[in-house]
Order: structure tokens, then sequence, then C-alpha cells
């Protein structure tokens, strides 16, 4: 598995059961209600819609999508151990932690 496909599969594994990182939804997405933001984690695991134009750098890490007739961005940053800059290896889970953020489009 080359760089790319590394930080793509853990892209993928924190999208689908949060692992190597952290979720935050943002004020937007928790004021749709319980059950809504359940729809919103599920249909953001379950995207696997990634083209060129979507993902021009083949890392998984960004999509925007309709659920629930709610325009939803999410994106995957990564940073280093401490939070405070970007991670050196994002391909490297011991030096990265990942942040998925979900989001609104109009909060963007």
């Amino acid at each position: 598995m080359d760089r790319t496909e590394r930080i793509a599969a853990l892209n993928d594994q924190l999208r689908r059961d949060h692992s190597y990182g952290k979720v935050v939804i943002t004020r937007g997405i928790q004021g749709l209600g319980h059950k809504a933001v359940l729809e919103v984690l599920a249909a953001v695991a379950a995207f696997s819609e990634f083209t060129p134009d979507n993902d021009p750098y083949a890392e998984h890490d960004c999509a925007v999508m309709n659920v629930g007739g709610q325009r939803i961005i999410w994106k995957i940053d990564t940073y280093d151990t401490d939070l405070n800059f970007a991670s050196d290896d994002p391909a490297n889970p011991a030096v990265t932690i990942r942040v998925l953020t979900i989001m609104l489009a109009d909060e963007w």
C-alpha cells in the first residue's frame, strides 16, 4: 500500500468507526436532533462516491453530500499528537490524530 492509499484507508477508518481520531459535529448538525445526527453519521460512514473531481488527492478527506434534505460537508484534518500543528506524516497513526468535522454546508 503506498502512502496515499494508507492515508485514504486511515481516513476511511475514522469515518466508519471513529478510530485514530476524533469526530466533531457543529451546532448546526446537533440542532437537527438526535435521530438526524445518527443519520448523518451513518451517511458519512457509508460514503464511497469518491471521484477525481471530489477527491483530487485520493485521500478520502472531504465530501459534500445530502442527508435528509440537508446539505452536509465533512472533512478530515490531520494533526500532530498534541493537536497543535499539522501532522508531519498523516500516513503514520503513531504521530497523527485525525479530526473529522461534520457541518451543515451553510456553516462553512
